[in-house]
């Protein structure tokens, strides 16, 4: 007899057309209803995933709460999937991923005694392949999901999926995820006619998208439809009960190896604040957590770990899929701005927590000198530009100016001063920027000491009337004074880009943040151009002086710095080239002031490939991206790769995850205009047209970008690694050390040059450590871990794209294999 199993849930959004409190609201009765229900029906099941919604319960009607703590112990109430939420799957680092699996598992144990092995995610716009070898890991061996609803996998929704490491879990996508109140029977009855046969299958009904799940009248009318059928077994389920018949059919199942995209792909550039504030604390937390272990396992404070769950709990919550989508009402962003600013401010008190803890041992400053210290969070040298401010001694009030110049272990080093962030026109703050090189897992020490120059040396860098021409011996660029677009860049002799590179390109776009109408975004209806001076110097602010729109405003021994003001209609951007005199990797920073509407803002950098593949960076993983001018997804970098050139050309950024790749040009998506929560139904306008409507992302947006053109192997083996060096930079800081303590010795180094470090941290329930690591390239390979605080150096095997997790035993001074749930 074919069966057939119905899961009763409630998709409760915690956030969307509402604030979390109504969301709160509505989870509290739907809740206090499908209990009801679950002691009232006979063999009835309510299911629900979602640790945030059950908290909720737990401080708002604990009564209700200790309810459902009983009807999951009698089986009648099931705890579905197992997660923190329902995140966005594409956006949110590997790391991040690993985090809402284990504080969802953590909570659920905890309270319930429930282990899910399926993983829920209906209602999240496309998936990562990397969500496959984390889900196996961490327990699960089936995957239930909707989208992209807009194609299938299979004939039949039903498929293996499989990793990047070759892992696999059994899928399902289903048709939807609720049914109308009252319209339960007539969706199974539709359900079953159209599937006429099929031996095994399952179908999701409740009432959704603001709560509700069950009603009497469906349970009712399902109960009178499963005494009619007598040709198909109908009963009430659960995902676990469901996958465990379908494992009989497994061998047979389809296979997919890829990810699950795209889908709504506007999603992954509105409200670009959210965005780029959650890699911020994403950036800033695991960081944090490295520091804070280093100077807890050396004894120089306590792990906070309360402090930092509340900082996770906040950047997980962020990660819902209709917040860092960006597909919530205005009143949810700014509370998604507020929510993701507290997570930021409980980090930034415990990175200055251990920073100073992590000083302890510097020697006193000599007369004269201003330390600068760094702390370098990364298992592995880090060389590059680092800047940082202090204040002189005493203001300085005569026409002469106090240059700042570093020194490290007593030797000058390559640095240069540069506009300070203070607006003073005083010699009083400083602000040196030198290159140098960073010890791994270890403060760093570098002292400025001040020479008195008549005057502060002015740009050396000649300027001719076509072109701002700069070369480094090993780097080449190119920058149009007609223009302000880069026309040359050249590394090693090797030319990667064509003319008018990072040109700022207006794209044609509607009033829907999801877009759901396509998956690519055109045509080009227009560019910014370069100002005249009048409009460059007005835009400018300038009072005293008119300067041409493409100039120099910084040249020192470190880098140059060139700056370029443009407009488009109601827009202004200011691009800013900062050009290295070491080594190949040109920095781009991007402010744009936008008020356009309807409109899509990319930067277009064409390259000189003509059979390139496109790839990007995805959870734990590399993904081949789309060639053909479709909106791809994809987190901190994004590559061309020439096959016939074996070159490759990387692009990193600071909080952009669009991007398209059209007639070899790479074109990253900066903003999106649409409305906000602007929903196609039917064909109604859509957005109401008697009264003004803001518009997502008006106003001034920063972006930063690296670019880096190379051998394809050398530049695809660094870039992971470089892209983190990026986003979770060093912590410098300028602080007199008291001279007392001893040093810390380094967390933790690793000995190749690729090997990534995901996580070091304090496990959950034990006072050991957590060490996670990946191989980012594809290829297998070893490393040697070494934890010098410990006196521990072992080997690690990594296959092609594993993670894999280490307890560290400070107490027992020992690394082990562990899981990546911290389980024993």
């Amino acid at each position: 007899m074919a069966k057939l199993h119905l899961l009763s849930n409630a998709h409760l959004d915690p956030v969307w057309q509402w604030e979390w409190e109504e969301g709160a609201a509505a989870a509290v009765s739907t809740f206090r209803a499908a209990a009801e229900f679950c002691r009232e029906y006979d063999g009835y099941v309510f299911n629900h995933n979602e640790a945030i919604l059950y908290k909720w319960i737990e401080e708002y009607e604990p009564e209700l709460f200790e309810e459902i703590q009983e009807l999951v112990r009698l089986g009648k109430w099931n705890i579905m999937g197992g997660w923190y939420l329902q995140p966005d799957c594409n956006m949110p680092s590997g790391e991040s991923i690993v985090r809402q699996m284990l504080h969802g598992r953590v909570y659920f144990s905890e309270k319930f005694g429930a282990r899910p092995t399926t993983a829920i995610n209906f209602d999240s716009f496309g998936h990562s392949r990397g969500l496959v070898q984390l889900m196996r890991k961490a327990g699960y061996d089936s995957y239930l999901f909707m989208r992209p609803d807009d194609h299938t996998v299979g004939p039949e929704r039903e498929f293996r999926w499989i990793g990047f490491d070759g892992s696999e879990v059994m899928a399902h996508q289903t048709y939807f995820y609720n049914t109308l109140m009252g319209q339960a029977r007539k969706s199974i009855e539709n359900w079953l006619s159209t599937h006429e046969g099929k031996p095994l299958g399952l179908m999701l009904w409740g009432v959704g998208n603001h709560g509700g799940g069950p009603s009497r009248i469906d349970l009712d009318e399902i109960g009178k439809l499963m005494e009619a059928r007598s040709d198909v077994q109908i009963v009430h389920s659960s995902p676990e009960h469901y996958f465990a018949e379908l494992a009989d059919q497994a061998a047979e199942l389809p296979c997919h190896t890829n990810d699950l995209n795209p889908r709504f792909v506007g999603c992954y550039t509105s409200i670009i604040r959210i965005k780029q504030k959650h890699r911020l604390l994403e950036n800033e937390l695991y960081v944090t957590e490295r520091m804070l272990s280093a100077a807890a396992i050396a004894g120089k404070l306590t792990y906070p770990r309360e402090e930092l769950q509340q900082a996770t709990y906040d950047l997980l919550t962020a990660q819902f899929h209709d917040i860092l989508p960006g597909s919530s009402v205005q009143p949810a962003e700014d509370a998604s701005l507020r929510l993701l600013g507290h997570g930021l401010e409980i980090v930034s008190r415990l990175k200055a927590r251990a920073f100073f803890a992590l000083a302890a041992g510097q020697p006193k400053a000599e007369e004269g000198e201003y330390p600068i210290l760094i702390y370098n969070p990364h298992p592995f040298p880090v060389n590059g530009v680092f800047a940082c401010e202090f204040m002189l001694a005493d203001q300085n009030w005569k026409d002469e100016f106090s240059m700042p110049v570093v020194y490290q272990d007593g030797k000058r080093i390559p640095s240069q001063p540069e506009k300070e962030h203070s607006n003073i026109n005083l010699d009083w703050r400083k602000r040196a920027v030198f290159y140098a090189e960073l010890a791994p897992s270890s403060m760093n020490r570098f002292d400025c000491r001040i020479e008195m120059l008549p005057a502060k040396p002015q740009p050396q860098l000649e300027v001719d009337k076509q072109a701002i021409r700069f070369s480094n011996g090993r780097m080449e660029a190119v920058i149009n004074t007609s223009t302000g677009l880069l026309d040359a860049y050249l590394v090693d002799g090797v030319s990667y880009v064509k003319e008018r590179a990072f040109q700022p390109i207006v794209v044609a776009d509607n009033e829907d943040p999801w877009r759901m109408d396509t998956n690519r975004f055109e045509p080009d209806i227009g560019s910014f151009q370069l100002m005249d001076k009048g409009a460059g110097s007005d835009f400018s602010g300038l009072r005293h002086a008119l300067l041409p729109s493409v100039r120099v405003v910084e040249d020192g021994a470190v880098r140059t710095v060139v700056e370029a003001v443009l407009a488009y209609q109601n827009s202004r951007l200011v691009l800013t080239y900062k050009l290295p005199k070491h080594g190949s990797e040109l920095e781009v920073h991007v402010r744009v002031f936008w008020n356009e509407k309807d409109k899509m803002l990319k930067l277009s950098i064409p390259t000189m490939f003509s059979d390139a593949e496109y790839i990007g960076q995805t959870v734990y993983g590399v993904q081949s991206l789309d060639t053909t001018g479709q909106e791809a997804v994809a987190q901190k970098w994004t590559a061309a790769h020439s096959a016939q050139q074996q070159a490759a050309l990387t692009l990193i950024n600071n909080g952009t995850y669009g991007s398209d790749f059209r007639d070899g040009a790479i074109r990253p998506t900066l903003l999106r205009s649409p409305g906000y929560t602007t929903h196609p139904i039917m064909d109604r306008p859509l957005i109401v047209q008697d009264r003004f409507s803001p518009r997502i992302d008006q106003g001034e947006r920063e972006f930063t970008y690296w670019l880096n053109g190379g051998a394809a192997n050398e530049r695809l083996d660094a870039i992971d690694r470089e892209a983190v060096q990026r986003n979770e930079a060093p912590y410098a800081l300028s602080f007199f050390p008291s001279g007392r303590g001893e040093k810390v010795k380094p967390l933790v180094i690793l000995k190749d040059d690729v090997v990534q470090l995901g996580a070091f941290k304090q496990m959950e329930r034990s006072d050991d450590y957590v060490l996670r690591l990946f191989e980012p390239t594809g290829n297998p390979r070893e490393t040697e871990v070494e934890i010098p605080m410990l006196g521990i150096t072992c080997k690690v095997v990594l296959a092609a794209f594993e993670v894999k997790t280490f307890r560290v035993s400070v107490s027992e001074g020992t690394i082990t294999e562990a899981s990546l749930m911290e389980e024993d």
